[in-house]
């Protein structure tokens, strides 16, 4: 079954050798790196949107030397659980996750803002059907998709209720209180604890909370995965530079992740 969207006429997308074409004859080329750009040109905000370069290869070499892996299980066999047969996964990035979670369904749609993030996933897994493209217009036909999943990224919830079939499933991985509490605390003068509820109670109206989790992991960083781990989240750019580069210095800074794992079934 053919997942994708036109987002110019938002007909159904059919793959003809290496081209997605439409019914009314628009057309999307899958590149060379095997992904295809259906972010068109009426939808953008700016030039080059989402993560940069730098921030994705620092994430790619983050999450390969396993740091994250406790993660990548849990949301896994959440999948398994669930005996879906396909999925949407929303801000892919650089396919870390998505590349696991495809192994667990028929079929599996990942989708991100920035192009540099989809080259380097494209090239990790070629059973997903990797695309650019915004959560502001989703790009697969509505009512299609047995489960969304989001994991430290946007939760468009209108596009999400439009592409999920009846009672499907919508997974959303956010910080727990306590995740890199101790970085932050390095980075930041003042620290807040961070509050996954809040997106929980922002889905209340259009979906039931069916399924809650903690995962938490203790690591112990050299300052190669330290600097890795800085360069692929928001504290890259909000930390003063005397303080980011004071703790790039660090060998074997301990940390905690803790994440929190939300399954929601629409309502």
């Amino acid at each position: 079954m053919n997942l994708l969207m036109c987002p110019v006429c938002k007909t159904n997308l059919v793959l003809e050798e290496r081209t997605w074409r439409c019914e009314n004859n628009h057309s999307y080329d899958v590149a060379k790196q095997g992904y295809v750009n259906l972010h068109v040109v009426q939808h953008k905000h700016s030039k080059n949107p989402g993560d940069t370069p730098e921030s994705v290869q620092a994430r790619r070499a983050f999450l390969s030397a396993g740091h994250y892996a406790p993660l990548q299980q849990a949301v896994v066999q959440k999948i398994r659980d669930l005996r879906i047969e396909n999925l949407l996964d929303i801000g892919c990035g650089e396919g870390y996750y998505t590349d696991a979670m495809q192994q667990e369904v028929l079929q599996c749609v990942g989708v991100d803002i920035a192009k540099n993030a989809v080259q380097v996933a494209a090239k990790l897994n070629k059973n997903v059907t990797w695309v650019v493209g915004t959560g502001a217009t989703l790009p697969v036909l509505d009512q299609s998709i047995d489960l969304c999943t989001s994991l430290f990224s946007p939760i468009p919830q209108e596009e999400i209720l439009r592409v999920l079939k009846p009672e499907a499933y919508l997974l959303v991985v956010t910080p727990a209180p306590e995740h890199l509490y101790a970085m932050r605390e390095a980075l930041f003068e003042e620290v807040k604890a961070h509050e996954p509820n809040k997106f929980a109670e922002q889905l209340a109206g259009n979906f039931t909370l069916i399924d809650q989790e903690i995962v938490q992991s203790k690591m112990c960083l050299q300052q190669e995965d330290l600097k890795n781990l800085i360069a692929m989240t928001p504290y890259a750019y909000k930390a003063k530079p005397e303080r980011r580069q004071a703790l790039e210095q660090k060998n074997g800074f301990e940390l905690t992740a803790h994440y929190q794992i939300y399954i929601f079934q629409k309502k």
